[in-house]
C-alpha cells in the first residue's frame, strides 16, 4: 500500500531533525512519608489492619480521605455522619452487593450443572435442590439427625480439584449429623450404613456465597462419602 503524502512528508522531516517529537519529562516520584514516631507506625498499622480485613472482604478500594474522616470524628467525639444503625446497613448492604459479584460466576457455574444433570439416569434431585447418585447400596441403619456418624469422604470442585479428603489423611470423621453444613445434614440421612453416595451440594446447601477457608463463596461441591458407622444416640 503507498503511503499518503503527508504520511511520506512528516518521515521526510524527522529523517531531517525538523519534526521531532517533544521530549517528556516525567514527574518527580513523590517521597514517602517517613514514620517519626511510634505514633505513626501505630497509625500506619492500624491503616494496614483496616485495609487488609476489607480487602479479604473484597472491597477493593476506598475514599481515603472520607476513611479518615470518620476515624477521626470517631476518636474526637465530634457528631457523626451516620448514626450506628445506618453504618452496619450501609456496611451489610455493600458488603452483600459486592460479595454477590464476586460469587456470581461460580453460582452459574453450580447452576448449569445441576440442570445437565437432572436428565442423567441415576442422578436424583430433592426438594431442597440437593442432588445424589447411589454408588454402593448398604444394608444397615439409616441415621437420623440426633445421630453422629463416621465417614469416608473426598469433596472437590467442578474443575475435579480436592478441597478435602479423608482418605489421603488416612482416618474417617465422625461428627454430628446436626452440627454440618445442610447438604450433608440432609444427604446422609438417605444413606444406610455401608453406603457410598455421590452428592452434588449447590452453594446455599454449603457455604453461601461467602468465601470459606479455600473454599470460594458461591461455590458447588461435590463429594463422595462413605457412610461406616451410624452412632445412635442413647
Amino acid at each position: 500500500m503507498k503511503k499518503s503524502f503527508f504520511s511520506l512528508l512528516f518521515l521526510a522531516l524527522a529523517t531531517t531533525g525538523f519534526a521531532q517529537p517533544a521530549k517528556t519529562t516525567k514527574p518527580a516520584a513523590k517521597p514517602l512519608p517517613v514514620l517519626k514516631n511510634q505514633m505513626d507506625s501505630v497509625s500506619y498499622a492500624v491503616g494496614m489492619s483496616v485495609a487488609n480485613y476489607y480487602k479479604k472482604e473484597g472491597i477493593k478500594t476506598l475514599n481515603a480521605t472520607i476513611v479518615a474522616k470518620g476515624i477521626n470524628d470517631m476518636l474526637g467525639g465530634k457528631t457523626m455522619l451516620l448514626d450506628d444503625q445506618t453504618a452496619n446497613s450501609v456496611m451489610n448492604n455493600y458488603l452483600t452487593m459486592v460479595k454477590g459479584e464476586k460469587s456470581k460466576p461460580n453460582i452459574e457455574a453450580g447452576q448449569k450443572c445441576l440442570a445437565e444433570n437432572k436428565s442423567k439416569p441415576g442422578i436424583t434431585t430433592t426438594a431442597s435442590g440437593l442432588q445424589y447418585q447411589v454408588m454402593r447400596e448398604g444394608d444397615g441403619d439409616k441415621p437420623t439427625l440426633q445421630d453422629s456418624v463416621t465417614c469416608h469422604y473426598r469433596g472437590y470442585f467442578l474443575d475435579g480439584k480436592d478441597f478435602d479428603n479423608s482418605y489421603s489423611r488416612g482416618e474417617p470423621i465422625t461428627f454430628a449429623l446436626n452440627g454440618v453444613i445442610p447438604g450433608w445434614t440432609e444427604g446422609l440421612q438417605l444413606m444406610k450404613k455401608g453406603s457410598k453416595y455421590k452428592f452434588w451440594i449447590p452453594y446455599n446447601l454449603a457455604y453461601g456465597p461467602s468465601d470459606y477457608s479455600s473454599i470460594p463463596g458461591g461455590s458447588l461441591l461435590i463429594f463422595e462419602v462413605e457412610l461406616l458407622e451410624v452412632r445412635k444416640k442413647s
